[in-house]
């Protein structure tokens, strides 16, 4: 999608396809009821009327108006209110994107002219408004004969002031959209298809398309000679090779100490010997999202050209069941050398991200945030609208949550008291790999802490909001968003 910031100027003159215009039952803004004029008062009579109210979200497409170059206008209501709030700008946006707008369309002209939405700066709503539009143009067509067409818009242009905050704001919004389509794709693709190779593939891809990025991938005989005991028994059940995934992206000083993000990257999991019930094993494609939300996410700091220093760590692997796979009550010995006592196959997430966890720290790393969709518990505490956060920090956890709070990407801290550490206790090892049936999203994050004692660390379980089930069924691209507006908070310091 071609996204563009244009002054604005008179929009009775402006061309094109459509152009989309905020208003309220009043007409209270002045560019409104220039048009209004321009258009011998049909506006006004369309309210009085009752054909158009102002409703948040309400739209009225005209076709054709006279009086005005544009060959469509779009009426978009936005309430009663004098700023609206950062929800409340998202629904006026997906207003604009519509079918009727989209399918007749191939440009889009949106007036910025009298709207500010409370508690963001003013040029948040360009940011925001180019990541939604981008966002909106994700099509699925990877394993479609014949999918869906593709929405005939080609060019959104943004009309605002032509400041370098703005057009720093657009690129930004657009940055983040793009790294948000790239993660729904990964997570779409079937399992046949985005195997730990695969995903290996599009991080390569991502190196050669960008001169800061680099990339490395270190395979069995490495992650052996590391002593990567826990990764491995998880990927000892499959043809499938594992695959650890580094990605660095500089974008700041060499001397700057990088932020690492950890993303877990099990491609299919059926639970291994502890095998999954079988309905909805099919969503378990969606098992490498966290993977997808750091290849995403280094795409975006890439694109956007953000100053700050990023490694991605993507442990990939499959959990599949055969004669060679891990067993329940088999005991394994990580990378900081802690011993593990596997007792539930299907907790593999956790297997993996340990020895990632303890390779990042080779980074000497500002700040780690491992990204998994680690547990069923998560989706029962907190549904899929918040991502869970754990961290070793409080105020790590206070600072994500805004940055959630800002990116219209939120999460809620979950306790990570030391009174739920002893369900992880173990006859016969360090520690067992699951704590029981109480607080299971508490304890897994529990487990992970044991690993990252020596640096500032916080883990996303996005297992609630990595996708979607049912008609809307898919990749939804999180935490792209959150983990884009930390890393910009970030940049330059």
């Amino acid at each position: 999608m071609q996204i563009t910031l244009k002054p604005i100027t008179d929009l009775t003159g402006q061309t094109g396809d459509c152009l989309a215009v905020f208003c309220d039952s009043g007409l209270r803004d002045a560019a409104v009821k220039k048009i209004d004029t321009a258009l011998n008062g049909q506006l006004s009579a369309l309210v009085k009327s009752g054909d158009f109210h102002g409703k948040l979200g309400e739209t009225l497409l005209l076709p054709a108006p006279a009086g005005i170059k544009a060959k469509r206008l779009l009426l978009v209501g936005r309430g009663k209110d004098s700023a609206v709030s950062a929800q409340q700008f998202d629904k006026l946006i997906n207003a604009c994107l519509k079918k009727p707008v989209t399918s007749l369309c191939r440009d889009l002209s949106i007036a910025f002219t009298d709207l500010t939405v409370s508690d963001r700066d003013a040029s948040w709503p360009l940011q925001r408004a180019a990541q939604l539009i981008e966002v909106a143009g994700y099509r699925y067509t990877a394993t479609v004969s014949k999918p869906k067409a593709a929405s005939s818009l080609r060019k959104v242009t943004l009309q605002a002031a032509n400041t370098a905050a703005n057009r720093a704001a657009v690129n930004t919004g657009r940055g983040i959209g793009l790294g948000v389509n790239t993660a729904r794709e990964l997570g779409n693709l079937p399992g046949n298809i985005c195997t730990p190779s695969h995903l290996a593939k599009e991080a390569r891809k991502l190196g050669r398309r960008f001169d800061n990025v680099k990339v490395s991938v270190l395979e069995e005989a490495k992650m052996k000679q590391l002593g990567m005991g826990s990764l491995l028994s998880v990927t000892a059940g499959t043809d499938q090779p594992a695959k650890l995934i580094v990605i660095e992206y500089q974008g700041g000083k060499k001397t700057d100490a990088p932020h690492v993000l950890v993303g877990k990257g099990i491609t299919f999991d059926t639970g291994g010997i502890s095998l999954k019930p079988g309905a909805k094993m099919d969503e378990m494609k969606f098992d490498m999202c966290g993977a997808a939300s750091v290849v995403g996410t280094l795409e975006a700091c890439a694109e956007m050209g953000a100053k700050v220093n990023v490694v991605g760590i993507i442990a990939a692997a499959e959990n599949m069941p055969s004669g060679g796979a891990t067993k329940p009550g088999d005991v394994v010995t990580s990378m900081s050398g802690q011993t593990i006592e596997v007792l539930n196959t299907d907790a593999e997430g956790r297997l993996v991200l340990c020895d990632a966890l303890t390779y990042a720290g080779r980074y000497k790393p500002a700040s780690v945030i491992d990204i998994a969709t680690l547990t069923g518990a998560c989706v029962v505490a907190l549904g899929k609208h918040a991502i869970g956060l754990y961290s070793n920090q409080d105020d790590f956890a206070s600072e994500l949550m805004d940055c959630g709070q800002r990116a219209q990407d939120r999460a809620w801290q979950m306790p990570l008291w030391d009174d739920y550490q002893r369900q992880l206790d173990s006859n016969f090892a360090d520690i067992a790999n699951i704590g029981g049936p109480e607080a299971g999203s508490i304890t897994a994050a529990c487990f992970l802490s044991r690993f990252c004692k020596d640096y500032r660390w916080a883990h996303l379980d996005i297992a609630g909001a990595a996708w979607l089930s049912g008609g809307q069924k898919g990749a939804t691209g999180r935490p792209v968003g959150l983990l884009c507006e930390y890393l910009l908070s970030k940049a330059g310091k």
